[in-house]
């Protein structure tokens, strides 16, 4: 899969240097699959969570932060919407913003 943009993420380990292994691991990860659907994903990722319209989100770190994306399959595209917190999670869904 290509993924849109590597960029969030490395912005992100900055600020937290406790999330860069695992951020690094899912982003091996994914690049090396092409998923077809959510149950190709979920194999690899038994945590993950999909809201709809494409949207995944994953438990990074031990679930200590939450990785939000849009997964295209029939492009073979991962577009990283979010990377935060679970404090900023939550934020993100209560203003309804995922």
């Amino acid at each position: 899969m290509h993924i849109i943009s590597k960029r969030r993420l490395t912005q992100f380990w900055k600020r937290f240097a406790d999330a860069e292994t695992p951020l690094r691991a899912w982003h091996t990860l994914v690049q090396k699959r092409n998923y077809a659907n959510s149950h190709e994903v979920k194999a690899d990722f038994s945590s993950a969570d999909f809201l709809g319209k494409g949207k995944a989100v994953f438990d990074i770190g031990g679930n200590k932060y939450r990785l939000v994306v849009t997964m295209r399959y029939d492009l073979g595209r991962v577009y990283i919407r979010h990377v935060s917190t679970h404090e900023e999670y939550d934020k993100l869904v209560e203003a309804k913003k995922l």
